[in-house]
């Protein structure tokens, strides 16, 4: 059977529509008119144990798109970069921004100012709100870039007094988390907010194909691009995605989602967004890597939801304290960033009582592709194509494989960018005239209908003229019980052409090579063996916790 053929099957048997209808909404910051609308007094985003309701979500954005449009000279169109850790003041400024017709420049605060500047001149950003624990580092690289206005913001701007003079004072005087910085004219976010109340703000009223987010990838990979986002393609993902929360228990404007993944990653933006529209609440954790914060939050938000990847996961189930908590309320586990391998779901199943269910996408997507419905979990796979896209696995001359047959996930929908932002020659390379994106990334469709990613093109390493997936291997090694987490790379070998290396964190100190070399040679063929193991404290991740293959091969 086709490879979409048995897709579409597999959407019938989940109860997943085949298509999504007319876009939900206009724009992104219709989405939360409608929210404030029919939640107007229920919780809409926490950090720092501060909560907004929906009516004040509106009235900061409002105001802040007012000092834009009143006391700036940016106009529609015009970016602005904004570079924070999950606090309430990003939704309030990525919104009010949107709501005066700016494009988003969503920006890791953890850049280096080389990576800053590059984003900063490539995007073409006017104005920048940044943490003021950031600032030091951006106050630089400023003056090399077309940055005209700056607002800086403090971790509890928007908490009440006293308690935001005491998160404030601490962070700067006691924690010397503030290093000090010299921006001229930068503007403090209360303040802004303040001037912007006394006037109303004129809406933006944007098509759907104009842009709004410039979603930066392929840092890991290349220099990074802006993938443009419209606001149709991630009204229409959030669409798509919505399926998800058809195949459970959700009760609109009553569950609580906890989301440690930064906002300037696209799958927490997604979620965040998704969130706003049902109505429910959203837990901002500002540091992700604070093990136990994150515990903590779990206890105290009681969350029905939780959105992770792989390494959270891991460690989360390692921590006593997690493993002792009340997981009766939580009803979903969300996947996505990285692969989530066997050994972390099953864990997270053992501790929490709870399924994960993984998802797939690409800030070229918006960023969902596929994912698993809660009702027809496939442990292994990234799910069914999502509502409206159509999916094709190519071999290397662009003809179409047999089901189950590795190939290139070629997908075409609403949800895919419009392009790079000023780089129609990097677009040609992976969007074709007709609408299709070649992800990057190996894929097989099971005999059920499901998406499997086998791996990365770029880190399949050949040995003896065979294909071999590293994601295969990580899966097989991590699986030993006293493996906490791996990863596969290639090297060159002068009598296989390559062989695999595997870098492995122990979960106890008595781990040996030969014992893994046994476990190893019991579940795989001969040329997958690993030819060395590497044995580490810990492994390259980017901030939002992948591995990083390619700095494990360049060193």
């Amino acid at each position: 059977m086709h490879a979409m053929e048995l897709i579409e099957r597999a959407r019938v048997s989940a109860g997943m529509p085949q298509h999504v209808g007319l876009l939900e909404y206009d724009s992104v910051q219709a989405v939360l008119a409608a929210a404030v609308a029919r939640f107007p007094d229920k919780p809409a985003l926490s950090s720092l144990g501060h909560t907004l309701t929906f009516r004040e979500l509106d009235r900061l954005t409002a105001a802040f798109a007012s000092w834009l449009q009143h006391h700036t000279d940016l106009q529609p169109g015009d970016r602005i970069a904004i570079q924070m850790p999950n606090l309430v003041q990003y939704p309030v400024v990525c919104l009010g921004a949107l709501r005066a017709g700016l494009i988003v420049v969503n920006t890791n605060p953890l850049y280096t100012a080389r990576e800053m500047e590059h984003q900063f001149q490539d995007s073409g950003a006017t104005a920048l709100v940044l943490l003021a624990n950031m600032a030091a580092n951006a106050a630089p690289v400023l003056p090399h870039t077309g940055i005209r206005h700056v607002v800086v913001t403090e971790l509890a701007d928007l908490h009440p007094f006293p308690r935001r003079l005491l998160i404030n004072a601490g962070a700067r005087y006691l924690k010397k988390m503030v290093p000090p910085y010299h921006i001229p004219g930068a503007v403090a976010l209360r303040e802004a907010l303040a001037r912007g109340a006394r006037q109303a703000h004129r809406e933006a009223a944007p098509a759907p194909d104009d842009v709004a987010v410039l979603q930066y990838t392929g840092g890991t990979t290349g220099v990074s691009k802006g993938a443009m986002l419209s606001h149709g393609n991630i009204v229409a993902n959030m669409q798509q995605a919505g399926v998800l929360f058809s195949t459970y228990d959700f009760r609109e404007g009553e569950e609580t989602l906890l989301l440690p993944l930064p906002l300037y990653h696209i799958y927490a933006f997604n979620a965040c967004l998704g969130m706003l529209a049902r109505g429910a609440h959203t837990v901002l954790l500002p540091n992700p890597r604070d093990l136990q914060s994150l515990v903590a939050a779990f206890r105290d938000s009681r969350c029905s939801g939780f959105a992770g990847l792989n390494t959270l996961f891991v460690a989360l189930c390692n921590d006593a304290g997690f493993r002792a908590l009340d997981f009766s309320r939580l009803k979903v586990t969300m996947s996505g960033g990285m692969a989530l391998t066997m050994a972390a779901a099953r864990r997270w199943k053992e501790v929490t009582g709870v399924e994960i269910v993984e998802g797939y996408g690409m800030s070229e997507t918006s960023p969902v592709i596929s994912l698993n419905p809660v009702n027809a979990n496939h442990l292994g796979t990234i799910g069914i194509a999502v509502p409206s896209t159509e999916v094709r696995i190519l071999d290397d001359d662009g003809n179409e494989v047999e089901a189950g047959e590795p190939g290139e996930l070629v997908v075409r929908g609403p949800q895919v960018m419009l392009g790079y932002w000023n780089q129609a020659g990097e677009t040609a390379k992976v969007l074709s005239p007709e609408g299709w994106l070649h992800t990057g990334d190996v894929a097989v469709v099971t005999p059920e209908g499901y998406l499997k990613i086998v791996d990365r093109k770029k880190d399949m390493v050949v040995v003896s003229g065979f294909n071999v997936y590293p994601n295969e291997i990580e899966e097989v090694v991590v699986a030993h019980p006293d493996v906490l987490e791996c990863a596969v790379v290639g090297i060159p070998d002068e009598r296989t052409g390559e062989a695999l290396r595997v870098f492995v964190v122990p979960r106890h100190p008595g781990l040996t090579e030969q014992a893994l070399r046994d476990f190893c040679r019991e579940n795989l063929t001969g040329y997958k063996m690993p030819r060395e193991f590497v044995f580490r404290a810990e492994l390259p991740k980017s901030n939002v916790g992948k591995i990083l293959r390619r700095e494990l091969r360049d060193q």
